[in-house]
């Protein structure tokens, strides 16, 4: 085999390595779970870092959510060795009308800084919830801890898992939207250029 040959055949079987802007366990489950669909039969390591978001603990608007996972995914990257991307999550609630919703924007950067953005799915937030938040003092996760008893619940179903009964958990809503912003690197070149 030449050198040529031994080198790609090494780079398509060794483990596609994905630095993640947060040691959020749910955040991490679902960076795992949505790149092992997208790179089997290869194995993923995804590696966890402490980043900032350069926005606030609680963004109030899709932009700020988008530019924290944005500002993740690039400190990510940056920050672990041999990453082939940077993903970077980042919730926020965001206001339509008179109501309030909440989702997690993701953003997946690679080495040449080509940028794919996605969102989980977006559910209500109620005016009980919003009161709490909009005065400043809580993050949603404060809130749902309060509310429900129970503790770090950002860690594990999240605000989505609460109020679905468990049907929807954080990382299964957030794996959804790491798969819409790895569409540019894995899907078909016809769609993006």
């Amino acid at each position: 085999m030449s050198t040529t040959q031994q080198s790609s055949s090494d780079s398509a079987t060794a483990p596609v390595r994905i630095a993640v802007g947060s040691q959020n366990a749910a955040k991490l489950r679902a960076v795992k779970t949505a790149c092992d669909k997208i790179f089997a039969p290869r194995t993923v390591e995804v590696v966890g870092t402490s980043v900032s978001s350069e926005v606030s603990d609680q963004p109030l608007s899709d932009e700020e959510a988008m530019k924290g996972a944005i500002n993740r995914a690039k400190s990510a990257l940056a920050a672990t060795e041999g990453a082939m991307y940077g993903v970077g999550l980042e919730g926020g609630a965001h206001q339509i009308g008179f109501r309030w919703f909440e989702c997690g924007w993701i953003a997946v950067i690679d080495p040449s800084g080509q940028l794919g953005l996605g969102t989980s799915a977006r559910f209500e937030l109620s005016p009980k919830i919003m009161r709490r938040i909009l005065s400043g003092n809580e993050e949603l996760a404060q809130v749902m801890d309060d509310l429900s008893g129970t503790k770090d619940v950002r860690n594990n179903m999240g605000a989505m898992g609460l109020l679905t009964n468990g049907n929807v958990d954080r990382d299964v809503a957030y794996a959804q939207g790491v798969h819409f912003a790895f569409a540019p690197f894995v899907s078909d070149p016809v769609y993006w250029v």
